[in-house]
C-alpha cells in the first residue's frame, strides 16, 4: 500500500471507466448518493488485527471450506488466493429461482424441489491469471477481521506483492487491488448457467422473471502494472414489495452494474478502500473480546494448525483462538446482513448452483440462530434484515394461510374450521413461497426473534412497524388453539402437529407449540401496553394465555415432556431441542425464578438429548447449558463445535466455516458460527428485561482474567465488563433506551436507575 502508483492499471466498461466486473440486487439499484470518503484509510495495524491466516491458498474443489468469505450484506464472494491462478466464487442474496410455489401437494403440504420453490446460487465465477506468479515464496493469505479484508501476500523474484480483496457497502460493489511489484495478467469473467458472454458480459432471465446481470470488458488484460484495481459489480431486479410480485420489470441489471462500477472506480482504489474500511469498523469495533492470553505455541500456529491442536491438546486452553471464533461470528453478521435479505442457511456463500435445502430459509431454528447474535454483539444494525423480509412477504404468507392452510389434506389444519392471520412452512423463499410442510409453530418463533430485538433496543418505531405480524400470529392461534380438559381444568392446546423434527405428526399440545405460544401472547400483550393500540384484543389475547396448558415433567423419564405424555414418541438424543425452546431463546422457564422441579426436567432432557450432533444443535445445548449456569458443559459444546472436521465429520473447517456432516459429503451451514458465539456471550452476560447477571458461566479457561466491551443485553442496556479470577472487578452499563435493571454478579445485587443515554460504573464486591 505504500508502492509508488506508477503504471495504475483501470479497464473500461461500456465507455466509461469502469472495472472490469459488474454486478447488484437489494435495494434495487437504487441511485447511487455520493460517498462521503476518507481520505486514507484507518487501518488496524497486522500486529495488532485479529486475523485468521494460512500458509496456502485454497484448493478450488474445496472452496466452501478453505475459501475466504467477504460479503456486503448483499453481495458475497469466496475467494482462493492463488498467486497465479486465482478465483472468486460471486453471489448475490437475490439471485433466487422459483416462486410463490402455492399449490399444495396430494397431502396438503409445499412441493420442496428446485423448479417451483427455487433455490438460491452463484451469480458468477471470476478468473485471475497471473502465469508468471508460480514458485512463490513467503506466501500468506489473511482473513483480517479488523479491517474486513483478505489479504495475500508473497514474493516473486526478491519483490514482495500484495492482493487485497473486500465487499464495499457504501459502493456496493467488490475490489481486488494488486499492489508491490509490475504484474502481467487477465481477468475473466465465467458465467455459471450456460449464459454467453457478449462484449460487455452477461444477462440472464430466470423463468421467474427474474432478471440478473454480470458485467465485464471481454478478456480484461493488464500489463506491467504495478497498481491494478478492478472493480465488481451486478445483480437483478428483484425488489422486497409483495405488491409488484417482488419484481421491477423497468430495472436494467446491467445498465445499473456498469453504473456503480464505474462511479466506483472513479474514486480510485485508496478512496474506496478508506471508505469501507471505515464503514466496516464503525460496526466491527462496537464490541471488543478479551478473553485471556493464549501460549505463545498456539499463538504461532495458523489457523488451521491451531483449530487441530486445540483439539488433539484440550488440556491447554487457548482462548484467543476462541476469541477469534466470536469475532468471526460477527464478521459474518456484519458482511452477510446489512439493508437487505436476511441470511438463509449459507448466507451469502455459495459453491454451486444446486445448493442442499436450496439454501432456503428455514423456520424452525436456522433463520432464527442466525439472528441470535446481532444484538447480543453490538449489531443490532444487522437485524433489520430480517424484520423487512419478515415485513415484506407477510401479504403472501397471509393470502395463502387464508387459502390454503384448511385445506382438508393438509394434517396440519385448524379442525376448528376458522383462520386467520399469517402462517409459514418449515421452508420459505423471497418470493413468498414456502415449501415442504406446514409450520404451526413457525409465526411465534419468528415473532420471537422479532420481538428480542425490540427487548434489547427499547426502538417504538420498529416496535409499531413489526406489530402486524405479532397480531397477525396472535390472530392465527386465536382461531387454531382447541379446548380440552386436564386434571378437571378446561385448557387450550396446540391442535394436530409435530414437535420439529421428530415423532408423531398429529400430536395435540406438544410443548414446542405450547411455549412458543406462551411467548407470542405475552409479547403481543407488551406491544399492546407500549403502543396502546387493540387494547380489547390484548385483554382477549392475555385470556387465551392463561387458559394455555404449559408442560409438566415426566414422572416416567424426569425429563420435560415433549408432548403431552409422561411418554418419550420420539428419538432420545434427537438434534432438535424443540421442547426447550421456553428455556432458550424463551425466558418463560428461568434459572433463577422457576420451580427447582422444573429446572430439573430441563436439565434431564438436556442430559438425554447428549453432549454431541450437529453444529447449530451443539451451539443451540452450549447456550442452553449457559442459561442453566453450567459453565463446564457449555464450554465442552462450544469446543464440540470448534473441533476440526475432517473425513466429511461434523466440525469446523479450516476457513472456520461450520461444516454439517452428510456421511460422504458435508454441508456448511452459517447458524452454528452464529450460534456459537451466541452461546459464548451468554456465558459471559445473561439478560431479560429487569435483570442483567455478569459472568453466570464463566469457564475456567477464560477465567484467570478478560474484558469485554459492548455486550447488548436485554432491557435497552450495553455492558462492558472486566473480570480477574473468575470474579467481575468492574463492569460498565450503558443505557440504549432502557432505564431500570438489576445488576448481578454471583451473591452481589444492585438495582440500576439510568435516563436513555447515560451509564453507570459498579464494581462487585
Amino acid at each position: 500500500m505504500s508502492n509508488p502508483p506508477s503504471r495504475r492499471t483501470f479497464f473500461k466498461l461500456g465507455g466509461a471507466v469502469g472495472a472490469g466486473l459488474a454486478f447488484s440486487g437489494i435495494p434495487p439499484f437504487a441511485a447511487s448518493a455520493e460517498v462521503l470518503r476518507p481520505a486514507v484509510a484507518d487501518l488496524v495495524p497486522d500486529d495488532r488485527a485479529t486475523t485468521l491466516w494460512y500458509p496456502a491458498p485454497a484448493a478450488e474443489d474445496k472452496i466452501i471450506e478453505q475459501g475466504l468469505p467477504i460479503g456486503n450484506g448483499r453481495i458475497g464472494a469466496l475467494v482462493g488466493g492463488d498467486p497465479a491462478a486465482d478465483f472468486l466464487y460471486l453471489a448475490d442474496a437475490s439471485l433466487w429461482t422459483g416462486g410463490a410455489n402455492d399449490v399444495l401437494e396430494d397431502d396438503g403440504q409445499f412441493p420442496y424441489e428446485r423448479e417451483k420453490f427455487g433455490t438460491l446460487g452463484l451469480l458468477a465465477k471470476v478468473r485471475i491469471s497471473v502465469p508468471a506468479h508460480t514458485g512463490v515464496t513467503d506466501y500468506r493469505r489473511t482473513l483480517d477481521l479488523s479491517n474486513g479484508v483478505v489479504v495475500i501476500t508473497y514474493r516473486h523474484q526478491g519483490v514482495r506483492y500484495r492482493r487485497e480483496y473486500f465487499a464495499s457497502h457504501p459502493d456496493d460493489v467488490v475490489v481486488i487491488r494488486f499492489s508491490g511489484g509490475p504484474v502481467t495478467g487477465s481477468v475473466s469473467l465465467e458465467p455459471t448457467r450456460g449464459e454467453t458472454m457478449s462484449g460487455e458480459g452477461f444477462t440472464g432471465t430466470f423463468g421467474n422473471g427474474l432478471k440478473y446481470a454480470c458485467a465485464a470488458s471481454g478478456g480484461t488484460t493488464f500489463s506491467g502494472s504495478r497498481d491494478v484495481v478492478v472493480v465488481l459489480s451486478g445483480g437483478t431486479n428483484y425488489v422486497p414489495d409483495a405488491a409488484r410480485k417482488f419484481l421491477d420489470a423497468s430495472l436494467d441489471p446491467l445498465a445499473l452494474a456498469k453504473d456503480k462500477a464505474a462511479k466506483a472506480l472513479r474514486a480510485g482504489g485508496d478512496a474506496l478502500l478508506a471508505t469501507h474500511v471505515a464503514d466496516y469498523r464503525r460496526l466491527y469495533d462496537r464490541m471488543s473480546v478479551d478473553l485471556g492470553r493464549s501460549p505463545s505455541s498456539k499463538r504461532a500456529l495458523d489457523s488451521w494448525s491451531r483449530l487441530v491442536a486445540r483439539h488433539d491438546d484440550p488440556a491447554t486452553p487457548d482462548p484467543e483462538l476462541e476469541a477469534s471464533y466470536l469475532q468471526f461470528g460477527r464478521y459474518l453478521t456484519i458482511t452477510g446482513s446489512r439493508d437487505g435479505l436476511p441470511m438463509g442457511l449459507q448466507g451469502l456463500w455459495q459453491n454451486n448452483n444446486t445448493p442442499d435445502w436450496m439454501s432456503d430459509y428455514h423456520t424452525d431454528i436456522n433463520l432464527q440462530m442466525n439472528y441470535w447474535l446481532a444484538d447480543r454483539a453490538g449489531l443490532p444494525g444487522s437485524f433489520t434484515a430480517l424484520a423487512d423480509y419478515c415485513l415484506a412477504q407477510l401479504p403472501v404468507w397471509t393470502d395463502s394461510t387464508k387459502r390454503l392452510f384448511n385445506d382438508p389434506r393438509n394434517r396440519f389444519r385448524n379442525t376448528s374450521g376458522k383462520v386467520a392471520g399469517w402462517a409459514v412452512a418449515f421452508s420459505t423463499n423471497i418470493y413468498g413461497g414456502s415449501g415442504w410442510w406446514w409450520h404451526p409453530g413457525g409465526n411465534a418463533w419468528l415473532c420471537n426473534s422479532l420481538w428480542d430485538h425490540y427487548a434489547f433496543t427499547q426502538d417504538k418505531a420498529y416496535l409499531a412497524r413489526i406489530y402486524p405480524l405479532l397480531k397477525g400470529a396472535a390472530e392465527f392461534w386465536d382461531a387454531r388453539l382447541v379446548t380440552t380438559t386436564v386434571d378437571g381444568r378446561e385448557v387450550l392446546v396446540d391442535d394436530h402437529d409435530w414437535s420439529p423434527e421428530h415423532g408423531p405428526q398429529d400430536a395435540r399440545g406438544i410443548t414446542y407449540a405450547q411455549e412458543i405460544v406462551w411467548d407470542l401472547f405475552e409479547h403481543y400483550r407488551e406491544a399492546v401496553a407500549v403502543l396502546g393500540r387493540d387494547r380489547a384484543y390484548g385483554d382477549r389475547i392475555a385470556g387465551l394465555q392463561r387458559k394455555l396448558y404449559l408442560p409438566k415433567v415426566s414422572p416416567a423419564s424426569g425429563w420435560l415432556e415433549e408432548w403431552m405424555t409422561p411418554d418419550n414418541l420420539g428419538e432420545t438424543t434427537h438434534r432438535h431441542l424443540s421442547p426447550l425452546i421456553g428455556f432458550f431463546p424463551g425466558d418463560r422457564i428461568a434459572a433463577d425464578t422457576s420451580p427447582p422441579e422444573l429446572l430439573d426436567g430441563v436439565r434431564n432432557l438436556l442430559v438425554a438429548r447428549g453432549m454431541d450432533s450437529f453444529g447449530w444443535a451443539t451451539a443451540w445445548r452450549s447456550a442452553c447449558w449457559a442459561r442453566l449456569k453450567d459453565a463446564d458443559r457449555a464450554y465442552q459444546l462450544l469446543l464440540t463445535v470448534l473441533r476440526p472436521s475432517v473425513a466429511n465429520g461434523n466440525g469446523t473447517a479450516p476457513n472456520f466455516f461450520d461444516m454439517y456432516s452428510q456421511g460422504s459429503y458435508t454441508i456448511f451451514q452459517i447458524d452454528a458460527n452464529l450460534g456459537a458465539p451466541t452461546a459464548m456471550v451468554e456465558m459471559l452476560v445473561y439478560s431479560r428485561p429487569g435483570v442483567i447477571e455478569l459472568l453466570p458461566a464463566l469457564p475456567s479457561a477464560w477465567a484467570a482474567s478478560g474484558r469485554v466491551t459492548g455486550i447488548g443485553a436485554r432491557g435497552g442496556f450495553e455492558v462492558d465488563l472486566s473480570w480477574r479470577d473468575g470474579k467481575v472487578t468492574r463492569a460498565v452499563i450503558r443505557s440504549v433506551g432502557g432505564t431500570r435493571t438489576e445488576v448481578r454478579a454471583g451473591a452481589w445485587r444492585r438495582m440500576i436507575t439510568l435516563r436513555p443515554g447515560a451509564s453507570v460504573t459498579v464494581e462487585p464486591r
